[in-house]
């Protein structure tokens, strides 16, 4: 295949090495989830509410570093700060591995968050491919982050049951220092960008997407889902032991119900995609995901409704997962798509930290039925609100070159107006000091090639 049709052999490598990168580190922060309110028992301190702050505590450091960390790769390039990144959440997984306390256990935690790359690697995935090979490279690296959370709630529990809860951090920690090697010795070198408005956040635009209504119910959305996964996790794990399964077995469920799950979220994304019911199945999932939570409230002691229940629970979190970013994307004003995603990932892990927190606390004043139930009234709330959203159509995002010599107001206005004048243009907007065109498309109408061709004129 040639390089106009498809990935160059330097794009193909940099994209599934940043996506191993990025999946190994997601793999050691999800890995604890399944297992620490089995395994932590014995450490000093230990009590419900802190194993849901041990949990959920990466969050809180991952909300509020994450933007920062993208603008930081902006000035001082993009291996810097992944390195620093996976540095950081070496010596968080250390911490983490040598303590015999919650207290220190949360403080690794706390380092771990703060290895906020994600910006920085899409960021350099974005210096690194064409415009029109960059979604394809986004996408490796989101499927592979799903990936490493499946891998994670079967690994986990099998470490963990071998080499007990420091075995886990150890790896976590091995997973890093291989991260940095895989940037050392097989990252390809790149001309460093600065900003892509596509990829990282602007903080002029900050103000105005907060206001906008439908992005910020995908930002409470997501917030939500992460919260309910981590709330989950405080309690699923000793419901499952007290009905009688292992510990060390706990796998055997989660390993099919993962499966099982991948494979009932087909039709629905094809579904939708074709079918234009994106809005319809979103809102079906997230009553899969109520009768799910409630199925877990009521199933204590029945290991088979309890299966039924995290299968239930995993199709429609990965439905969820994989469409809410999709939404995202489709609904950002042109050249605002880094940050609105900047906020859609505060959201996420600041939701991660609140689930972790209230799961702990309700699981200590209410046990983990109450987990559950309170955490379904949550999804009735988020169905409420998800009836006001635009049932998206296939809308895309392209970012053009159009030079440095477009310095005259005159002349940008000219072509603005060429831009918006194309068949299935929405929105265009145009940076002089990056020397790039933004369009927010139909890709059902619109051909990159036409406007390729009248930004050569």
């Amino acid at each position: 295949m040639s390089d106009e049709q498809g990935f160059s052999p330097r794009e193909r490598r940099a994209s599934f090495t940043l996506a191993g990168i990025f999946g190994m580190r997601m793999l050691g922060l999800f890995m604890i989830m399944p297992v620490f309110a089995l395994y932590g028992k014995d450490l000093i301190g230990f009590s419900p509410l802190w194993v849901g702050i041990v949990i959920g505590i990466y969050g809180l450091t991952q909300a509020v570093l994450q933007i920062p960390a993208g603008w930081l790769s902006d000035r001082i390039g993009r291996k810097p700060v992944i390195y620093a990144g996976l540095a950081l959440f070496a010596l968080g997984s250390a911490v983490a591995a040598l303590s015999d306390s919650v207290y220190g256990v949360a403080v690794g935690r706390v380092l771990q968050g703060s290895g906020a790359i994600a910006g920085a690697i899409l960021a350099l995935a974005a210096d690194i491919t064409r415009e029109e090979n960059r979604t394809k490279a986004m996408a490796i690296i989101g499927v592979c982050i799903g990936i490493s959370f499946a891998i994670a709630m079967v690994l986990g529990p099998v470490l963990a049951s071998f080499f007990g809860l420091s075995g886990v951090f150890w790896t976590t920690a091995l997973l890093a220092l291989v991260g940095i090697l895989m940037v050392r010795f097989l990252l390809p070198e790149s001309a460093h960008r600065g900003q892509i408005r596509d990829v990282t956040a602007a903080p002029e635009l900050f103000g105005r997407l907060l206001k906008d209504r439908q992005l910020l119910r995908l930002d409470f959305g997501i917030m939500l889902l992460h919260l309910t996964l981590t709330a989950v996790f405080v309690a699923f794990p000793l419901t499952l032991l007290d009905a009688g399964l292992a510990a060390e077995h706990h796998w055997w469920l989660y390993l099919p119900a993962l499966l099982l799950s991948f494979l009932l979220i087909v039709p629905f994304l094809i579904l939708g995609a074709r079918r234009n019911m994106n809005k319809q199945l979103f809102q079906a999932s997230i009553l899969v995901m109520m009768v799910a939570l409630l199925l877990m409230a009521v199933g204590k002691g029945q290991i088979w409704l309890l299966a039924l229940a995290m299968v239930l629970y995993f199709t429609a979190f990965n439905f969820m997962e994989a469409s809410l970013p999709a939404f995202l994307s489709m609904l950002a004003p042109a050249g605002a798509k880094g940050t609105a995603m900047g906020i859609y990932s505060t959201s996420q892990f600041f939701g991660a930290f609140l689930g972790g927190v209230l799961g702990g606390l309700l699981f200590q004043q209410l046990g983990g039925s109450g987990v559950f139930v309170l955490v379904a009234a949550c999804m009735a709330v988020w169905f409420w609100l998800a009836a006001g959203m635009t049932n998206v159509s296939k809308v895309r995002s392209h970012i053009l070159s159009i030079g440095v010599n477009i310095e005259s107001h005159d002349r940008r206005e000219q072509l603005l107006q060429r831009l918006m004048a194309l068949p299935g243009v929405h929105e265009a907007l145009i940076i002089p000091e990056e020397g790039s065109a933004y369009l927010k498309v139909d890709g059902n109408i619109f051909e990159l090639d036409q406007a390729r061709r009248l930004i050569n004129l």
